[in-house]
């Protein structure tokens, strides 16, 4: 049986995760690196709650959530104005990503628990429960910015393992045992 402290756990990581991958200053490449930290986040809750998941499930169930989520859009392109658009741009992302996470990840574990399966699932009631999450969503990540800094070096961290990884100095398993690590400090 899932334990839905461990649910909320891989919730709370992601979110941060999420947070970090919206203040990327790179439009669009920001968005695509919070859909990629949604679906791993989807993906460990499915095997938490012993669901099947693939991938392609994963991102129709993203974006049946989320749409195309034209604030967040906003918020990415506004950091291709110089200076201020930076700013502006990178904390509202930070902001929106996080909260998007944070209510995927609720959505999940309703469906997960309830009819078990992205195929099988009532589309309207998830969207509703998603812009209930979302909202909820704000106020949890305002209470995790308190650990900013901390988020931001976990962050910088796992991009470095992530570039050791890619030059084969670390293993997957290495990888992985590190992220845990690390992951287990926030």
């Amino acid at each position: 049986m899932a334990s839905r402290f461990e649910a909320e756990k891989i919730i709370r990581t992601h979110v941060l995760w999420a947070m970090g991958g919206g203040l990327i200053p790179i439009p669009l490449v920001d968005f695509a690196a919070v859909t990629a930290i949604q679906l791993e986040m989807l993906q460990q809750l499915a095997e938490l709650y012993q669901v099947n998941y693939s991938k392609s499930n994963g991102k129709a169930f993203v974006s049946a959530l989320t749409g195309t989520t034209l604030a967040s859009l906003g918020a990415s392109m506004l950091k291709a104005i110089p200076g201020i658009g930076m700013l502006v741009g990178g904390a509202s992302m930070s902001i929106m990503s996080g909260a998007s996470t944070y209510a995927v990840g609720q959505v999940a574990i309703n469906v997960f628990s309830g009819s078990g399966s992205l195929v099988d699932f009532d589309l309207q009631q998830a969207k509703k429960a998603y812009e209930d999450a979302f909202e909820r969503g704000k106020s949890y990540v305002s209470d995790l910015e308190k650990d900013e800094d901390k988020v931001a070096n976990v962050y910088q961290s796992l991009e470095k393992l992530g570039k050791l990884k890619e030059q084969g100095i670390l293993s997957e398993d290495e990888f992985q045992a590190k992220k845990k690590e690390l992951l287990d400090r926030i």
